[in-house]
């Protein structure tokens, strides 16, 4: 792992979201054992042209050879450090019903520096239960500060949710509920909601767009070989 701090410009929102994939691609490149992979390669991969990739990792610092490529392993301690990931983070997940539970006990849940510290519901039949090693803690009784939190919760209730994640100084919300919520200024917000994702991939499948050719991963410059990259 990196041990000195680089300073990077500031990325675009394409650019952070295409860099997960393209470390993905370098993940599984070195778990063959190959040592370096070029622009055109991670391209093809990743669904986008080798000027992309070579803008995107631009940012990043000056760490590509040209005719060599990128040194995977570098590549991926680079955008490691670039995400966040060299950090440790406390993570609450609120809302253990079947989404919830499955997000907690999934391998790639967290990613890594992330720790799982807290998990809460309001349902008496849950509270109480162990789910991935984690005593559930009844949300009524407080919350207790993280890093970031998961929102697992019914719509109608996901803004009262973020209201007592926010009074916890909880600042970075992640939220499955489909329900625009309010936040403070300072609070960072991102939506994960499957089912205006599927109405996206139905509507570019029906416009002759192709099945993989459409919704977030296309409006972010990621194509179809993208959804190939973690199998």
């Amino acid at each position: 792992m990196v041990t000195t701090r680089l300073r990077s410009r500031k990325l675009s929102e394409p650019t952070i979201a295409r860099l997960p994939v393209y470390q993905r691609i370098a993940e599984g490149w070195e778990r063959r054992g190959l040592v370096n992979i070029d622009s055109k390669q991670i391209g093809e991969l990743a669904g986008v042209t080798a000027t992309t990739v070579r803008r995107d990792l631009a940012g990043l610092g000056s760490f590509g050879t040209r005719g060599a490529g990128y040194d995977v392993k570098v590549l991926n301690e680079r955008i490691a450090e670039a995400l966040g990931h060299d950090r440790d983070y406390d993570v609450v997940v609120v809302g253990i019903g079947n989404l919830g539970r499955a997000l907690v006990n999934s391998t790639n849940f967290l990613i890594r520096g992330a720790r799982l510290c807290a998990l809460y519901d309001s349902d008496p039949d849950v509270v109480g239960t162990v789910v991935a090693g984690h005593v559930v803690q009844s949300i009524d009784d407080g919350v207790e500060s993280a890093t970031a939190a998961v929102i697992c919760v019914p719509a109608e209730v996901a803004q009262e949710v973020a209201d007592r994640l926010v009074a916890a100084d909880i600042h970075a919300l992640l939220n499955f509920a489909p329900q625009v919520i309010n936040v403070p200024i300072g609070t960072a917000v991102h939506y994960v909601d499957f089912s205006i994702e599927l109405q996206i991939l139905m509507y570019h499948l029906n416009n002759g767009t192709g099945p993989l050719g459409g919704g977030l991963l296309h409006s972010l410059g990621i194509g179809a070989n993208a959804a190939r990259v973690s199998k």
